[in-house]
């Protein structure tokens, strides 16, 4: 029943939308407007070869150059950090992190799931400590993955006296522009309520000497490129630019050429998907028996921790609707539930609450979920980036983890 596979190659980029029309849309995760006016195209996991080889050449094991304790960083911060217990520094943040202690411009590029967040926050929170008067600029494609982002600046942050403002869709704007009256060293945000900001003379964004752009190719993916180059029109000519994306071609190279200046490379891709991550296709003779079949794939002992992922808003409720019915402890992530229902269920699902969630792509790409089992590709994504983004949410921080795709 079980068939391995892997891609070679990309799948079409979507189509770019002006500022004006995009925003307008605007709606759900992050601004994407999930499926409207798309002629439905899907990505075929069996038109391709599986191969057991990289991409590129074979990198050996990664022999770090430096711990967490030897960074120089302040000694509070440095605290916080190892109280998150961890290991030895990923080698995006290995490499990254003295670099941006130096104060140059960096292009970072490397598979999600490599620790990306910590690279550029605990540098820049030690930029912060050594001078209060320094105001960071980070512009994440997704509200789940801001809200993450924030998240993270919590813990490194803790009795730091460092404060943040978070900028996004689907929340009360006049809350976030009190926050933004505290006058915070941190503005985390999506490009459209960043813009909204801008707009309402809530937010200048002139005096941020530090600006972070995070998964810099999903932004241009989902149609956010007139809305970033317009942000970093209004940044000022001196400031320090952190570019971070898991690819850099097309579009996004107009983003770099504006963005940073004379940066330094760091790039720990070695191939587009983790090679801890089993891939198999559940070939389905039909498409009413993919409920039963991914009711006999739940009930087994290994499936501990499942993101489902449905091509609509409608399917993804719908299966949610049912799996609960069943019995199993699911719940759904999509656009047409708020905010604070979307961030509410997947901090469950984090904490193992519930043990299954079925989303949108809107949750595939940036989310550091721990400890996934097994992605499930309940309709097959459209593109072949699309794929690699799901699947990335399985075999993180060098677990092993499956995916599956079911394929009529």
């Amino acid at each position: 029943m079980y068939k391995q596979f892997n891609s070679r190659s990309r799948g079409d980029r979507g189509n770019f939308q002006s500022r004006g029309s995009f925003r307008a849309q605007r709606k759900g995760f992050g601004g994407r407007r999930s499926g409207a006016g798309r002629v439905a195209k899907f990505f075929d996991p069996t038109s391709v070869i599986f191969s057991q080889k990289t991409s590129s050449t074979v990198i050996e094991k990664y022999i770090n150059i430096n711990s967490f304790s030897d960074f120089k960083i302040d000694e509070k911060l440095k605290r916080n950090v190892l109280d998150r217990h961890y290991g030895a520094p990923t080698p995006i943040q290995d490499q990254s992190i003295p670099q941006i202690l130096e104060n140059k411009d960096l292009i970072g590029i490397a598979n999600t799931g490599t620790g990306k967040t910590a690279a550029f926050l605990i540098p820049l929170l030690d930029k912060v400590i050594k001078d209060r008067s320094q105001k960071v600029l980070i512009v994440a494609p997704t509200r789940e993955l801001a809200s993450q982002i924030r998240d993270e600046f919590f813990t490194f942050s803790r009795g730091l006296g460092i404060f943040s403002a978070l900028c996004i869709g689907g929340e009360n704007i006049n809350r976030q522009k009190q926050e933004l009256r505290r006058n915070p060293n941190f503005i985390i945000g999506t490009p459209g309520r960043l813009l909204d900001h801008v707009d309402s003379r809530s937010l200048r964004l002139d005096d941020c000497a530090s600006v972070v752009l995070d998964e810099a190719d999903h932004m241009v993916d989902i149609g956010f490129l007139k809305d970033i180059k317009y942000i970093i029109s209004l940044l000022p000519r001196v400031r320090q630019s952190l570019f971070f994306s898991a690819t850099i071609d097309g579009k996004v190279k107009e983003v770099l050429n504006s963005f940073v200046k004379d940066p330094v490379t760091v790039s720990v891709k070695t191939r587009d998907t983790a090679e801890n991550v089993k891939q198999e296709v559940i070939k389905v003779g039909h498409q009413g028996q993919k409920i039963n079949m991914l009711h006999e794939l739940l009930i087994k002992q290994e499936f501990e921790k499942v993101l489902i992922f449905a091509r609509t808003k409608h399917g993804v409720q719908n299966l949610s609707d049912e799996l609960i019915k069943r019995g199993f402890k699911a719940d759904a992530i999509h656009g047409n539930k708020r905010q604070s229902q979307r961030l509410k269920t997947l901090d469950k699902f984090k904490r193992s609450s519930i043990n299954i969630l079925i989303a949108t792509d809107v949750a595939s790409r940036g989310l550091d979920i721990p400890n996934v089992s097994h992605v499930i590709n309940f309709d097959q994504p459209e593109s072949y980036d699309t794929y690699i983004h799901r699947i990335g949410r399985t075999g993180r921080a060098d677990k092993s983890g499956v995916a599956l795709t079911f394929v009529s």
